[in-house]
């Protein structure tokens, strides 16, 4: 093996000092090759050393500005200190060169709800599902943009979608029953959600609250 994969071993295994030492090795040996500056760029984002992570995934990018990998790394580090627009360009760069897998296109809606633009996440959501049916969030996502949009027709088996692959997913029987009390006239189904939904998750006070105000006006 080489650094670069002692390194990433070594993280699996919860070692995150042996991780740096093969990283550093893997830099050493190689300065010119990007590979070893994203993955330390990784390591330091989960230690939340975030100038020195940002340094290391801009030094990657200046040496491969190819790098899909790199652009995605620094794009998920200013998503979680909530500098969406800058964000929102590395992930487009990420999905420009080609980064494989839906999390780019989940990643970007993302940030263009968190800009409250739900109208242009929309297809990339719509793309995160397309591209992995699996992914629960995505799907989530997707759902309340169509919901937040009026498009309950398409919303609803999104939701519906969630709790066949999660029974227990609370947030999912939240959406799918404000979206039955609000958009149709199945009172009993908006009810039965609600209640699971804070049942489930005992701090979903507003599950709790949009049922007791359903069932007053009962």
């Amino acid at each position: 093996m080489n650094y670069n994969e002692i390194g990433i071993q070594a993280l699996q295994e919860g070692n995150t000092e042996e991780a740096i030492k093969a990283f550093t090795l893997a830099i050493e040996e190689e300065p010119d090759n990007p590979l070893g500056y994203i993955n330390f760029g990784h390591v330091l984002t989960s230690m939340d050393d975030i100038e020195r992570a940002e340094r290391f995934f801009q030094k990657a990018i200046s040496l491969d500005d190819s790098s899909a990998t790199a652009y995605y790394g620094l794009a998920n580090l200013y998503f979680n200190l909530e500098r969406y627009e800058e964000a929102l360009k590395l992930y487009e760069k990420a999905v420009q060169y080609e980064l494989e897998g839906a999390d780019a296109h989940f990643m970007i809606g993302k940030c263009l709800e968190k800009l409250e633009q739900p109208k242009l996440a929309l297809p990339y959501l719509q793309r995160a599902v397309e591209l992995d049916e699996t992914d629960i969030p995505a799907r989530m996502s997707y759902g309340i943009a169509l919901a937040s949009l009026e498009l309950f027709e398409l919303a609803e088996p999104q939701f519906i979608r969630v709790l066949e692959q999660d029974p227990n997913h609370s947030d999912a029987h939240y959406n799918l029953g404000v979206l039955y009390a609000v958009s149709t006239n199945r009172t009993t189904d908006a009810l039965y959600h609600l209640k699971q939904a804070y049942t489930l998750d005992e701090n979903n006070e507003m599950a709790r609250y949009a049922y007791d105000m359903i069932s007053e006006q009962l």
